[in-house]
């Protein structure tokens, strides 16, 4: 069963890949809809069956994961209309992201 997981996982990301270098802002949309989480929480849920303490937490990290994750991407586009390289960029979102990610803990427990 892990390795389907793992197969599944990696095809939905070459996919991505590969379309996103015909159409980016598509891919754009496709990366960041709930395909993923919804193929985690079914895992879970198949995984453990009945334990609606396991989906809920997953649930509502996942919803208060955004506020990090649309830092992250909104930091890294001002950086690159900034004329900053790829690297600095993602580095600045990532670093925003972190501390977005820790907060988000810290609020959750």
């Amino acid at each position: 069963m892990f390795l389907l997981k793992l197969a599944a996982a990696n095809l939905i990301i070459i996919a991505c890949v590969l379309l996103g270098k015909r159409i980016p802002s598509l891919v754009g949309l496709i990366a960041t809809m709930p395909l993923i989480s919804l193929i985690v929480l079914a895992w879970l849920a198949t995984d453990r069956p009945g334990d609606g303490a396991l989906i809920t937490g997953y649930i509502k990290g996942a919803l208060w994961g955004l506020v990090p994750t649309g830092a992250f991407f909104a930091a890294a586009c001002l950086c690159l209309r900034k004329g900053m390289g790829l690297p600095a960029a993602l580095g600045m979102g990532g670093a925003l992201w972190l501390g977005g990610a820790l907060l988000h803990q810290w609020v959750l427990r």
